[in-house]
């Protein structure tokens, strides 16, 4: 699907074909928009992504949809840049009867579009990424960093780098460099690891990347001239493969660099001299190539030529990013229609109460196929993440190796700051928390 009208018409005449439910004889549709990035520096990155998402969608469509409601979707390209994606928004939000949830890909268009997603009535799904306070449902009631956020995604980072060293404690006395993108998802990190080091005893420096990337001799020559113990990479797209390639060439051990969910999929390290031994802490899923879910997009979709991309890319962790994400958004429908109207199309409203009231326990994810590559997630109305897990993978040369147990972002560490964020905005835009009874509606 190369267009945002081929995407429409392409996924109508897949449900026409593999479908008869009397839901479906009726068009019953439920629009999901997809603002994604296929072109420019981070496509390879937002490609794989948005291949997850589509071909789940299709998933869906092809057993029966959502009890019966046809998913359909339209996306439109950002190519990640924050204006664009503000475009984009408000060119869906209404379409096809009116848009279910955003989901932004992106922690600046996600910064951008908070406030507009709250003024409209239109949840912002922003799964292990965006705006990390938004965790706080009684302050951002449209908002949901469901599974994770960035703040989880550090806190679990230097639990590993914690692991690696033999235990909490020896950090204490540790040099540490956060190599960051300059960019909101990039300083998402700073409070977190701050707080961690002050906890912990560890020199902190932090060293930003412009974007998009590419130049990064003068951060590598002050990493080489600091000579920290570790250094945590938060990038995206060609930053990620541009700073490994600097160490390598500088010196600096693969094995000393940790990365987090953005900074550890396939395109990161295939071909990269010298990747070997580099980790990445991954709020989940994973990679998962045997996975459940994935062996069924093959056979479903791949095996009749009507995968949304590449058959090679299909349980590569961006890949399953993008499944995880799209299931979000339709478990949140489903779970919504269990209060207002099974078989029915949900409001953006009605979807909201879905999103804020998630029970994805083992026996749904066994049923879902991702029992494999997932923990259990909960919302609800105080805690719109729920509990953040996340797993180190090694790079092997070939494939990325599991190494590490789960690990679980402590609520010592976040709910402190995640209550200071949330009470400033509460502050600064002169609001007030949700009352009880909001929250029982």
């Amino acid at each position: 699907m190369k267009t945002t009208r081929a995407l429409i018409v392409a996924s109508a005449a897949l449900v026409l074909a593999t479908t008869t439910t009397a839901g479906f004889a009726q068009a019953k549709e439920q629009f999901f928009p997809l603002l994604t990035f296929r072109t420019g520096p981070y496509a390879p990155s937002g490609a794989p992504w948005a291949n997850g998402f589509v071909d789940y969608f299709k998933l869906v469509n092809a057993k029966g949809g959502i009890n019966g409601v046809r998913v359909a979707w339209e996306e439109c390209e950002t190519g990640y840049a924050t204006d664009r994606g503000v475009e984009c928004y408000e060119r869906l939000k209404g379409k096809n009867g009116g848009a279910t949830v955003f989901q932004t890909m992106s922690t600046g268009i996600t910064f951008a579009l908070t406030e507009r997603g709250a003024a409209d009535g239109i949840p912002i799904l922003t799964p292990a990424y965006g705006l990390s306070e938004s965790a706080d449902g009684e302050v951002f009631k449209w908002s949901f960093p469901i599974a994770g956020s960035h703040w989880a995604s550090a806190d679990t980072q230097i639990q590993f780098v914690g692991h690696k060293l033999g235990g909490m404690d020896k950090l204490k006395g540790k040099k540490i460099t956060l190599l960051y993108h300059d960019s909101p998802y990039g300083k998402e990190a700073i409070p977190v690891l701050t707080a961690r080091a002050k906890q912990h005893g560890f020199e902190l420096t932090n060293i930003p990347v412009p974007h998009p990337g590419v130049d990064q001799k003068a951060p590598w020559l002050q990493i080489r001239q600091g000579r920290p113990d570790y250094v945590l990479l938060w990038g995206w797209g060609v930053m990620n493969s541009t700073a490994l390639k600097e160490a390598h060439a500088t010196g600096f051990p693969r094995n000393r660099i940790v990365g987090v969910w953005p900074s550890g999929s396939d395109s990161d390290v295939k071909g990269v001299a010298g990747a070997e031994g580099y980790s990445a802490v991954l709020i989940l899923p994973g990679p998962g190539f045997d996975s459940k879910i994935a062996k069924e997009v093959l056979a479903t979709l791949h095996a009749k030529n009507e995968g949304a991309g590449p058959k090679d890319e299909v349980g590569s962790a961006l890949y399953m990013r993008g499944l995880m994400n799209a299931m979000f958004a339709v478990e949140g429908v489903r779970r919504a229609q269990e209060k207002f109207g099974k078989g029915q199309v949900m409001t953006a409203a009605q979807a909201r109460w879905g999103y804020e009231n998630l029970d994805i326990d083992q026996k749904r994810l066994r049923e879902l196929g991702l029992d494999d590559v997932m923990r259990p997630v909960a919302t609800s109305c105080k805690d719109h993440m729920g509990p953040s897990s996340a797993r180190a993978y090694t790079w092997n040369g070939k494939t990325w190796d599991v190494s590490s147990d789960w690990l679980q972002a402590d609520p010592a560490i976040m709910n402190p700051l995640l209550k200071a964020a949330a009470d400033k905005y509460v502050a600064d835009k002169k609001l007030t928390r949700r009352a009880a009874a909001d929250c029982a509606s």
